[in-house]
């Protein structure tokens, strides 16, 4: 799909990153969403969800994260941590003059949000934490943790797809259309030289998310709480997500009252936002958001 004008801007350390600018239909009426996808994705995940948000009157820019899609790979594995996400996202949108948005942030995406809240609560306005909190369930972790950054057994498209309906059917068990399976393999694979499918990031993004230190996990809760304070905020969950189950998800709304929530029936980790229900409550959302 196009409708976007493709960007590029350098990370403070150097590196090529690269994002989607999608013009707001009939002039902006709000302010820019900036759209963050999960740990092995990259900008080809809101697809469907930015154009959307552009026609209702909003810039929409969707950043393929460092070692993602068709932003450069580091070579320094252990910077693929949110933190030095956090300060590539404030680059880019200095970079690209959106100093202020409303943000959505698919699982790691939605972690990123939070730093970023951290490190200038001034840029986050309103946040959509699409599947994500400040604490994971340490099973569906270990699921992750069996499949990043491990190579792909695949030679063409076909193999390709089946490969990406394996490990994602969990999250999507009810949906069985080829052509959305098809749609998906586009997504988080591409072509080498070639021509064979590769995976869209760089295999060496497991480092950090591997040997961080179990014991030492930080506590994301006050960065949530903050998050959520004073701004308006979005939780949408996957209602068979093993990531965020519901009790964690009800400690979240304990925590932030204010919070709106929804959740996408039949889907796991994590919801694409076509959903109906997702996309109702994202309306919503953007509707009342600055």
């Amino acid at each position: 799909m196009a409708g976007y004008e493709d960007c590029g801007f350098v990370s403070h350390d150097g590196l090529d990153l690269y994002a989607r600018d999608y013009a707001p239909e009939g002039g902006e009426r709000a302010l820019p969403v900036v759209c963050l996808h999960g740990l092995t994705r990259n900008s080809a995940d809101f697809e469907e969800v930015a154009p959307w948000i552009a026609a209702r009157g909003r810039r929409v820019i969707v950043m393929d994260v460092r070692g993602r899609g068709r932003s450069a790979w580091d070579p320094q594995p252990m910077n693929y941590h949110p933190g030095v996400y956090a300060v590539d996202v404030l680059t880019g949108l200095t970079a690209l003059g959106a100093p202020r948005a409303v943000f959505v942030g698919t699982s790691m995406g939605g972690l990123i949000t939070m730093t970023v809240a951290a490190v200038n609560g001034g840029a986050v306005a309103g946040a959509v934490l699409n599947d994500v909190g400040p604490e994971l369930a340490p099973d569906a972790v270990e699921r992750i943790k069996t499949y990043v950054g491990r190579p792909a057994p695949v030679a063409t498209w076909a193999e390709a797809v089946a490969y990406a309906r394996g490990v994602n059917a969990v999250a999507f068990p009810t949906v069985d259309d080829e052509t959305f399976w098809e749609r998906f393999a586009r997504r988080v694979f591409r072509e080498d030289a070639s021509g064979r499918p590769v995976l869209a990031y760089d295999p060496t993004i497991a480092a950090f998310f591997r040997e961080a230190p179990t014991g030492r996990t930080p506590d994301l809760w006050p960065m949530f709480k903050a998050l959520a304070a004073g701004r308006p905020t979005l939780l949408i969950r996957g209602a068979i997500s093993d990531l965020v189950p519901a009790a964690i998800a009800a400690r979240m709304r304990e925590a932030a009252p204010e919070m709106a929530y929804a959740e996408a029936p039949d889907v796991g980790h994590a919801p694409m936002l076509t959903e109906p229900a997702a996309r109702e409550a994202l309306a919503a959302f953007l509707d009342a958001a600055p």
